[in-house]
């Protein structure tokens, strides 16, 4: 992030009028508005997803962001969209072709929604929707995401809440507060978007929550959702990741090879295997395993 002001992170709160509930006073929502678009003015994030208008591009940048950091997923967001460069060869790609590109984002049930979703896209024309109702229809797409791409894609004036922006508001306008639920800070959301320049006041929102980790508090404790996230680390998941990892560089092996290639997992590795076996990403059959 470019150099800052070493209050910056704090300002918000500092030069807002107090919240005390109910809608917004008019002064309250210029006066944010205008603190947080000085600060994305003077240390606004670069990211590639941030560069493109294109859908399909921000629908890819978003199933890999879900529960992923940014400095994870921005080396392979480039390596995936040069291999899938847009949603009709991803459509028409095995799974198994996916799931090696997605290699090191972790969570690989997101590639196999993305997989979906591109073919069901592909299927209808390969336009990505704008609306939000008929993006949670497609596999993968929660509330977040649907609302991220609307608005990012197609500035669509919806309310997009995520960790970050979570973060600034509860630091802004809710500072003494606890156990506040998201539909608390929606409205808020709401009232103080712009008629335009919707995306890119959501990276801004993104920007300045994002520069309050670590500098104070963290807020979103005092979430009513907040919940750490598990363990990676001798979980199933990992085991998880291990298996995909083994069958996406030999692509077919035995139970023997495959227990010996990933290590010791006590009683995780068949869950880990039936799991993936359920979930549709690996084919077992009685003497290989491999990718679907």
């Amino acid at each position: 992030m470019p150099d800052r002001p070493p209050d910056q992170a704090l300002f918000v709160a500092e030069h807002v009028e107090s919240y005390h509930g109910g809608r917004l006073s008019c002064d309250q929502v210029a006066r944010f508005r205008e603190v947080v678009w000085s600060y994305y003015r003077s240390a606004s994030r670069p990211m590639p997803w941030r560069q493109t208008r294109d859908p399909y591009r921000i629908m890819v940048s978003e199933f890999m962001l879900q529960q992923t950091q940014v400095c994870r997923v921005e080396p392979r967001y480039h390596g995936f969209l040069e291999r899938f460069p847009s949603v009709f060869p991803l459509a028409a790609a095995p799974l198994g072709e996916v799931l090696r590109s997605w290699q090191g984002l972790g969570y690989n049930r997101r590639a196999k929604h993305l997989h979906e979703t591109a073919k069901l896209i592909a299927s209808r024309g390969g336009i990505v929707p704008d609306d939000v109702r008929e993006l949670r229809s497609l596999p993968g797409i929660g509330r977040y995401t649907a609302a991220a791409v609307a608005a990012f894609a197609f500035e669509r004036r919806v309310v997009v809440l995520e960790t970050n922006i979570r973060r600034l508001f509860l630091h802004t306008f809710f500072s003494e507060a606890h156990d506040v639920a998201d539909s608390d800070i929606e409205p808020l959301v709401e009232q103080t978007l712009p008629e335009h320049e919707v995306r890119h006041w959501y990276y801004a929102l993104m920007d300045c929550g994002a520069a309050l980790a670590g500098v104070v508090a963290n807020a979103n404790r005092r979430s009513r959702h907040y919940t750490r996230q598990t363990r990676f680390s001798g979980s199933v998941r990992e085991v998880r990741g291990l298996i995909i990892r083994v069958l996406s560089e030999h692509r077919e092996v035995s139970l023997e090879q495959l227990e010996r290639a990933i290590g010791p997992t006590d009683e995780r590795f068949l869950p880990a295997l039936e799991g993936l076996e359920r979930d549709g990403m690996v084919v077992v059959a009685r003497s290989s395993i491999s990718l679907r």
